[in-house]
């Protein structure tokens, strides 16, 4: 098999590739690096000190940052469910949460 069309596919031109897979391989990396963006924005500005004092983070904010990244993850989680159950015209054709598959 084949990565992205590229190769052994029947369905495009020889040594061609397979524009629909990269668009939609291209649309799901768009969509997790926003999702890590706003993690990363979010836990951030929760846990971190906008004024830094020291180059590691100490263990008050260790744990805030993973609290903060497992709550992140699971809401998403659930969003990405419902959104499911809800049927596929709910989610904006995004097909549940970003990282449903992991």
């Amino acid at each position: 098999m084949s990565f992205l069309g590229i190769g052994g596919n029947q369905s495009t031109p020889a040594g061609g590739v397979n524009r629909d897979k990269i668009e939609m391989a291209t649309e799901q990396l768009d969509m997790i690096t926003d999702v890590y963006n706003r993690l990363v924005e979010s836990c951030h500005a929760k846990c971190i000190s906008p004024r830094y004092s020291e180059g590691d983070l100490n263990k008050g904010e260790s744990v805030c940052i993973d609290r903060c990244v497992a709550k992140f993850f699971e809401v998403n989680k659930k969003v990405g469910e419902k959104l499911q159950s809800l049927g596929p015209g709910a989610g904006g054709g995004a097909g549940g949460s970003a990282f449903g598959s992991l």
